[in-house]
């Protein structure tokens, strides 16, 4: 967790060695619980220390997040692997949590989702994601998705697997077959995934209750995400009832996004019509809390540490 104290000499995450990289298995190790873990979508390093400083063991870096933060650009497949992988890099380095990059389509064929794979892993990714969409893919919640062969997708979970040189990599397969086939087919695709090596399976936009009943129902062998979209096409329940229906990993992937945009429009609108800001002093966080969340005082000890020769 990015608030702990450091020891003299220790170098923050961010501009030291890393420790030996354990994320992989202790990202396996929460898939195989009996119990539902949140986990919330990050876009950038800052917002991933908020979602370590709260407490959460896992955390997201979600594509349409990249594309609306860093770019402006919608959800509609615009921004590219390096680009995301950019991003991604900035975040692993930044928490000592397993992350989770969402990979889109692989941006490609089947050799590029080996490029893929081998570039995130190379970051620190735990484990990368990868949907069925034709690229370039839409937002799940859109309308007009359009769907590779099955084929195409069973080939690219190969080639991802053939890719990692961690085998503690994990490889999530998601289908969007819910929105353009139906659930029926959406949970046959989820079923080749399985077989052809997927570690994870993500059905992403069932509609109703019961699509949110069957489809651990009828995957059993496997770990489930599903992704909560406030306003989206999937009923939001709580996480225990969702936890209870079988899913492991409860999504929030866009949630910070939205609630920090309301929280600036909100400021920026006030700032606009008052003139001054002395009046956003409870919205904000201090000027003290700001700095422990980028770990001031441990880069201030250590560069007098390494003056004072002290390593």
């Amino acid at each position: 967790m990015t608030s702990r104290d450091f020891n003299a000499g220790e170098a923050p995450p961010g501009i030291g060695p890393r420790s030996l990289d354990t994320s992989r298995s202790a990202l396996r190790a929460i898939l195989v619980r009996e119990t539902a873990t949140i986990v919330p979508g990050v876009a950038n390093a800052l917002t991933a220390r908020l979602a370590a400083q709260a407490g959460f063991e896992c955390c997201f870096v979600t594509g349409a997040g990249v594309a609306n933060t860093q770019f402006g650009l919608p959800d509609v497949g615009l921004i590219s692997m390096t680009e995301v992988d950019y991003e991604a890099t900035r975040i692993i380095d930044a928490v000592d949590l397993p992350v989770i990059v969402d990979a889109d389509t692989g941006y490609g064929g089947p050799l590029s989702v080996m490029r893929t794979v081998h570039t995130f892993e190379r970051s620190g990714a735990a484990a990368i994601q990868i949907e069925d969409q034709v690229s370039p893919k839409r937002c799940g919640h859109f309308d007009g998705q359009t769907l590779v062969d099955v084929e195409e997708m069973v080939a690219k979970i190969h080639a991802a697997r053939h890719a990692r040189s961690d085998p503690e990599l994990v490889i999530i397969a998601r289908t969007d077959a819910c929105a353009v086939e139906g659930l029926d087919q959406a949970l046959a695709r989820a079923s080749r995934y399985v077989d052809a090596g997927a570690d994870a399976i993500f059905v992403e936009a069932p509609q109703t209750l019961e699509e949110l009943c069957r489809i651990p129902t009828e995957l059993p062998d496997v770990p489930i995400i599903i992704n909560v979209v406030e306003g989206g096409k999937t009923p939001q329940l709580p996480a225990d009832e969702l936890e209870a229906l079988g899913y492991r990993i409860v999504l929030h992937a866009n949630l910070l996004l939205r609630v920090t945009v309301r929280a600036a429009q909100s400021a920026l609108s006030y700032l606009h019509e008052n003139r001054e800001t002395a009046g956003l002093t409870d919205r904000m966080i201090t000027w003290e809390e700001r700095q422990r969340l980028v770990n001031l005082k441990a880069f201030d000890d250590l560069e007098y540490d390494l003056r004072q020769g002290v390593t």
